[in-house]
């Protein structure tokens, strides 16, 4: 009996913050995996704030905001790419971004300042410390932890080997 059903993708989360220039260079593999697996691979961002940037904590909660307006990749992408301003900027450069990307900024706006996110980005937080995540990027697929905060190198062909392994065990 042939089960005609598409198997569910294989889920990759990247622990991860904005603030981060390392987990801007893990944008190359997350395209590089995308271009490769296209939908049989679900990218999953998880936020990890860490504490020696200060503006990790709202940048995840504009990250949640951009996702209630549908546009949660681009806006993850555009903020990575300019670490430094977030660095200097903080806040109004969150703001900037939504406007620039055609997101309603003064709703992101009120949803730094309601807080409205806030749970969802502390949900996040304690389940990675929950599963030892200690740095960003860190990448967890199959049950298997990837420290990406140490090291890129290699990592995005470990990806690889776990998501080959678990689709060829759908089939």
């Amino acid at each position: 009996m042939s089960d005609s059903t598409p198997a569910a993708p294989v889920v990759l989360d990247i622990w991860c913050e904005l603030q981060c220039p390392d987990c801007h260079h893990a944008l190359t593999d997350v395209h590089a995996l995308r271009a490769r697996y296209g939908d049989r691979i679900e990218v999953r961002l998880r936020h990890f704030p860490l504490e020696k940037h200060k503006h990790s904590y709202a940048a995840a909660q504009a990250v949640e905001e951009a996702a209630a307006q549908g546009k949660d990749w681009p806006y993850i992408e555009a903020v990575l790419a300019r670490t430094d301003d977030l660095a200097r900027a903080g806040e109004p450069m969150l703001i900037e971004v939504a406007g620039e990307l055609g997101l309603d900024a003064e709703e992101f706006d009120t949803a730094l300042i309601d807080g409205r996110h806030m749970l969802i980005v502390d949900a996040d937080q304690a389940e990675g410390k929950a599963i030892g995540v200690t740095g960003t990027p860190t990448y967890v697929i199959g049950g298997e932890r990837l420290d990406g905060g140490k090291s890129q190198e290699g990592l995005r062909e470990r990806i690889e080997e776990i998501a080959d392994r678990l689709l060829a065990g759908q089939g």
